[in-house]
């Protein structure tokens, strides 16, 4: 039986395409999607897109309509 190791990772620097380098980045919410939600990580100094990631629920929850 495996152990769960971690949770989840959060960046915190990231290669910046415009800046040419590694940066600090901020993590932004940018949509909520049936199997998780998906995040955006932008550049601090100039706001660029540098990566994105999809965090997906453990225990997927049943939207009503």
């Amino acid at each position: 039986m495996k152990r769960q190791q971690f949770k989840d990772f959060d960046a915190t620097e990231l290669f910046c395409p415009h800046c040419r380098r590694a940066v600090p980045v901020r993590k932004r919410l940018l949509l909520v999607l049936s199997e998780g939600e998906k995040y955006d990580y932008t550049c601090v100094f100039c706001g660029t897109s540098a990566g994105d990631k999809i965090v997906k629920e453990r225990d997927p929850k049943i939207l009503l309509r």
